[in-house]
């Protein structure tokens, strides 16, 4: 069986950004991460993936986009079918999170890097 994979939406190759540092973080402890994002490039070796995932068995989506971005992307996110979707600071969104729970997917708002740093990931 594979290990499970998170989907970094709004993944970028600028260090400075969360989405870059919580994906190094999940690589660094471990984690099989899909990297999502519009810019091209790689974040400490894993290349950012520019085209939404067909293939993969996705288990949890950490959001790294404000709530008007996300929206052009609420049906490829359900059709995911994830285990969880966790909003982080600044990405909460009552009509994602309603769209998600409606699907059986669970919500979470919370920090990915808090929750890496103190084990509950």
């Amino acid at each position: 069986m594979k290990a499970p994979i998170t989907l970094i939406l709004g993944a970028t190759p600028n260090a400075d950004r969360y989405g870059f540092m919580a994906t190094a973080l999940l690589v660094e402890k471990g984690y099989a991460v899909y990297p999502f994002g519009i810019k091209k490039g790689e974040i400490q070796g894993t290349p950012i993936m520019n085209e939404w995932p067909t293939n993969e068995r996705i288990d949890t989506v950490t959001l790294y986009l404000g709530p008007s971005a996300q929206e052009a992307y609420y049906n490829a996110i359900l059709d995911l079918n994830p285990r969880r979707i966790i909003f982080n600071p600044g990405t909460e969104n009552p009509m994602l999170n309603s769209l998600a729970t409606e699907n059986g997917i669970e919500t979470i708002e919370a920090c990915t890097l808090v929750m890496l740093k103190t084990g509950q990931y």
